[in-house]
């Protein structure tokens, strides 16, 4: 049981324990970050999953100043492919699954997940699919949403390859990069944290936003002003 706990634990914090699953299991790291990525963003029963700190630090590590057996291409060109299967998986779930995950018949689908996104989907349109990458929650949710309503698969996959790309670039060069210097090598754990914080502001706007918008109309509403009784 307690080896359970472990491996759950790892699983959920790889971004954390990274360094220790490169030595420990080599070039099979490579397989465990492909299934982490390709589950956080195919399932949206996994939104809970790292992504965009587990990217970072797999670019870190990658570095050949850390001498690690990950190469950054390869993992460029693996973690790119695990996004973008990932999307389109997810896709087809919410093609299948339809209207009925909105009705609530789904239990397994948290409803307010489902509305936040489609929310997002309805003002972006087709760029959700670009835009969620980087938003996480709304990452694991966008593709099953755009199942759901009326984009077609043509149409989807061009965003699918485009935001799945960029995504991963962004994060794993990112971690390439400065993963390796001093300052960050020092603070990893509360980089890792920033990197979290940072992904969630957006949604964390778009939540501020709406409600802000949502009062302003209700009181616009309120203070329209009543034609006085007339006194003869």
């Amino acid at each position: 049981m307690e080896l359970l706990q472990t491996l759950i634990d790892i699983f959920l914090h790889l971004d954390e324990h990274l360094g220790a699953v490169i030595q420990q299991y080599g070039v099979w790291t490579y397989a465990l970050l492909f299934m982490v990525i390709f589950m956080e963003t195919g399932f949206v029963v996994t939104p809970f999953l790292p992504g965009d700190s587990l990217l970072f630090a797999a670019g870190t590590f990658a570095s050949p100043a850390l001498g690690s057996v990950l190469n950054i291409w390869v993992l460029f060109v693996l973690l790119s492919v695990a996004a973008i299967l990932g999307d389109t998986v997810n896709y087809w779930i919410g093609h299948t699954i339809g209207p009925r995950a909105f009705s609530g018949e789904v239990r397994f689908l948290k409803k307010e997940y489902l509305d936040r996104t489609h929310a997002f989907y309805e003002k972006h349109g087709g760029k959700t699919i670009i835009l969620a990458r980087f938003v996480p929650i709304v990452r694991t949710f966008a593709p099953f949403v755009a199942g759901v309503g009326s984009m077609t698969y043509r149409h989807f996959i061009s965003y699918n390859v485009i935001g799945g790309i960029l995504w991963v670039a962004i994060f794993l060069f990112g971690g390439y990069f400065f993963g390796s210097l001093p300052l960050v090598k020092e603070n990893f754990s509360l980089v890792v944290i920033a990197i979290i914080l940072i992904s969630v502001l957006p949604a964390v706007y778009e939540v501020v936003r709406a409600r802000i918008e949502t009062s302003r109309s209700v009181k616009a509403s309120g203070a329209e002003p009543h034609a006085e009784p007339r006194k003869d």
